[in-house]
């Protein structure tokens, strides 16, 4: 199988290590037989997404965000309307909130995000620096991995992290985290987030496979040193959660 992926401005977002989500998915996925192309998308640089497999945005600091988010509005009707189709794709950190209605900064302008889902953000001073673990209806598995934003996101139907306990989410400690619906699946865990976290890295690469009408085989790459990771991290951001 061939697969294109479409890495949006890897430049201005790739805080925390970003580009191993694209890296790890891809490794993952050519180890399944398939053929993975990784397209750059560049500030004005014209992209024809038809035929996407995957879309990708990483973190960015809070004015790289504003700069991708110029560029990317160009780019909206077209990723609704892949979402729509049922395309798979990844916003992590501060990439996520341009899916939603608006972005308010500090100082209280607004941004229009490409409307994707209804959601709103708004930047303050305060920043959460914080470890989060918890819990996504699409596995039993926890979710771990590291925060650090400004935000307080409102109006998240239906989030990827269903609870936390322990972090910060969306609105507040200990709150819903994240966005999913269809394939999109977006959330402010850095780290990365598809490496620390390799339950979710199968999800993905389902939902890719499900797209073009196909099950993932049962049997799938394994990346110990990963899987090692996340057994470490779960184990002890639980015990922190239950002290």
């Amino acid at each position: 199988m061939d697969i294109r992926i479409f890495h949006f401005y890897p430049d201005l977002m790739s805080l925390y290590g970003s580009y191993a989500n694209v890296a790890v998915l891809k490794r993952y996925l050519e180890a399944l037989g398939c053929a993975v192309s990784v397209e750059r998308v560049l500030p004005g640089q014209t992209t024809d997404l038809t035929g996407a497999d995957f879309l990708f945005m990483g973190a960015g600091t809070e004015r790289s965000q504003k700069a991708a988010l110029a560029d990317f509005l160009r780019y909206g009707e077209a990723v609704k309307t892949a979402a729509e189709s049922g395309v798979t794709m990844l916003f992590a950190g501060t990439a996520m909130e341009l899916l939603g209605k608006s972005i308010t900064d500090d100082t209280g302008k607004v941004y229009d995000g490409i409307g994707l889902a209804g959601f709103t953000a708004v930047q303050g001073k305060k920043r959460f620096v914080e470890d989060v673990y918890g819990h996504t209806d699409l596995y039993p598995e926890a979710v771990v991995g590291f925060m650090n934003k400004c935000s307080v996101i409102q109006g998240v139907e239906t989030p990827l992290l269903t609870d936390l306990a322990l972090g910060f989410g969306n609105s507040g400690g200990k709150t819903p985290e994240g966005f999913h619906w269809k394939n999109v699946f977006a959330s402010e865990l850095t780290g990365p987030i598809l490496v620390k976290n390799p339950r979710l890295l199968d999800k993905v690469a389902e939902a890719i496979y499900g797209h073009r009408g196909e099950a993932l085989p049962e049997a799938r790459p394994v990346d110990r040193w990963a899987e090692d990771g996340y057994a470490i991290t779960a184990e002890q951001l639980k015990l922190r959660s239950e002290k």
